[in-house]
């Protein structure tokens, strides 16, 4: 074999903030803070730029150092989106150490056996976690320090063993430091899966899949980042990297843009408005109180072109209201935290333009192509590969070098399914087709697929409809016990405030919509849904809440 002769460089993580100082210096990071009070009572405004962002993330290195954090070693965040936890995340990787984003949404029960079980040398919070800390710090007796992310005027009356102030710890160092090299396989970041059941497992990325993947997504069919990108990461940087947003950013010198803490339509509408915001992405329950709240003012966004929607399938309403309402481009994505996340998005290929407004909206409602680096493929029970023909649906498969090979500590033993050649494959759980263009779409999960005679009738089909009805906030399907059919579905809804509508009004609009045997047997009205930490409905919850419930007869 003859190998090429250029520059053995390994892809660090420490180079994307370097290439932004160096390149982007003056370019804008700012955060709305949990901190004082600003003028709309959420939190100040923070300002600085990726030259100060690079002094701050070496100094908070040297203070890590002198704490005594070696590398490998994990560092937990327990933080909302800002500009201390983008330091966190440059600081802790760039020196060969892993920053383990902890999801605080998660029961404390959870929490506990997250930190314990990643081994958390030290936990850096944000003041709106303080009781949560004082509750997990007796419970974590291996953490060796509490970080409070704020400065001395604002630290919290903790009775906690070995607080830290941030700002103090940061402050007492120069700056003047070497980021380490390193092979570029090494840990940087542990982010654990919220699964329904069981013990959440831990996915360990790689400097080098961390930055191929902020390359993927960066392009023009996914993020399409630039210089002259404005992005506002709605989705928390303790979800999956925020979809690698705090990793693409320094890449291309887009200028970035945290909410903190302000997840609702007012705090969001406010910032996208005063920094220009031009691209920003979250999960459809964020997006659907924007825009209620945007209906409500008779809001206009002025420089908003894209938003990126994931986590869990967005409504084809929601999706046709972005453009049709606020000339906003609504983008579906799809990935796991097995993928560093991202799998897929949703762009159309130039052919496709020229296609009626009907059937290019057709494939917008799909979850996308795949991005760079990632290889897919559905595949029947036994393993055999489905054509590529958008109607045969099976278990999706996917493979990459972003994709996850075993969890951290080898929990459960390897996940991957191995082909006839070979190659191992992770099971993403999820039930899709893929067209002859390569657009996949997601018709399930394999556990919420509900079989009725022997057939497959696609939930989450019937949750779109459902939420496409005017009266109708939000839905989920679940299949229920059928003395004939085996599982009949049964629509689950939350009307929206002041709204009416009745049993028999909402399975008459599934009509011409589907299959008459895919019309749901019933409907049962709800105050709320269940939903997981990361904002996906609940339906083994939902499923256990309902167990006794019998169709009508």
């Amino acid at each position: 074999m003859l190998r090429g002769l250029m520059m053995d460089n390994p892809l660090l993580i420490s180079s994307l903030l370097d290439h932004a100082a160096q390149n982007h210096a003056d370019t804008e990071i700012v955060s709305r803070t949990v901190e004082g009070p600003g003028k709309d009572g959420t939190g100040a405004i923070h300002r600085y730029t990726y030259a100060d962002a690079q002094k701050r993330a070496k100094q908070l290195a040297q203070a890590l150092a002198r704490l005594g954090v070696v590398a490998g070693d994990r560092v937990g965040t327990l933080a909302w989106n800002g500009y201390r936890h983008f330091e966190l995340y440059f600081g802790v990787s760039g020196m060969g150490a892993v920053v383990h984003t902890v999801n605080p949404r998660l029961f404390l029960e959870q929490l506990v056996y997250i930190v314990n079980h990643a081994e958390d040398k030290y936990v850096f919070f944000d003041l709106t976690f303080t009781q949560l800390v004082e509750k997990l710090a007796p419970l974590c007796p291996a953490v060796k320090g509490w970080v409070a992310m704020t400065d001395r005027a604002h630290m919290p009356p903790l009775k906690i063993p070995a607080l830290l102030c941030y700002e103090e710890l940061v402050g007492a160092e120069s700056g003047h430091y070497d980021w380490p090299s390193f092979d570029e396989n090494t840990a940087s970041g542990l982010c654990y899966t919220s699964g329904t059941t069981g013990n959440p497992k831990g996915v360990l990325y790689a400097h080098r899949s961390t930055i191929l993947h902020a390359y993927a997504a960066s392009l023009p069919d996914v993020f399409n980042c630039s210089a002259r990108t404005v992005i506002l990461p709605v989705v928390p940087m303790f979800h999956v990297n925020a979809w690698s947003v705090p990793y693409l950013a320094p890449l291309n010198g887009a200028k970035l843009v945290f909410p903190g803490a302000g997840m609702d339509g007012k705090s969001l509408y406010e910032l996208f408005e005063a920094e220009k915001v031009t691209t920003t992405a979250g999960v459809p329950t964020v997006w659907l109180g924007l825009l209620a709240f945007m209906k409500q003012n008779n809001f206009r966004f002025s420089t908003l072109k894209t938003a990126v929607v994931g986590g869990s399938a967005a409504p084809p309403a929601m999706i046709a209201s972005f453009r049709d309402d606020f000339g906003v481009t609504c983008q579906h994505a799809w990935g796991m935290t097995e993928m560093s996340p991202l799998g897929t998005l949703c762009t159309l290929k130039g052919t496709q333009e020229a296609l009626s407004p009907a059937k290019r909206f057709e494939i917008e409602c799909k979850q996308g192509r795949v991005i760079y680096g990632v290889k897919m493929k559905i595949v029947d029970g036994e393993g055999r590969e489905l054509p590529r023909d958008g109607k045969a649906f099976g278990d999706l498969l996917v493979r990459g070098p972003c994709v996850l090979r075993e969890y951290f500590k080898d929990e459960g033993g390897s996940p991957l399914r191995v082909d006839e050649k070979g190659n191992g494959w992770f099971p993403t759980g999820d039930v899709a087709t893929i067209d002859a263009d390569g657009f996949m779409q997601i018709t399930d999960r394999s556990k919420d697929v509900i079989k009725s005679g022997g057939e497959w009738i696609s939930s989450i089909d019937l949750e779109n409809i459902a939420v496409a009805h005017p009266a109708i906030a939000e839905a989920a399907v679940i299949g229920v016990p059928h003395p004939k059919w085996d599982e009949r579905p049964l629509v689950v809804a939350v009307k929206r405030p002041g709204a009416a509508v009745t049993r028999e009004e909402l399975l008459e609009f599934y009509e011409g919509k589907v299959a008459k045997w895919w019309i749901p047997d019933d409907v049962t009205f709800v105050e709320q849904l269940p939903h997981t930490a990361t904002g996906k409905l609940l339906k083994t919850q939902l499923r256990q809440e309902l167990k006794d419930y019998r169709l009508p007869t």
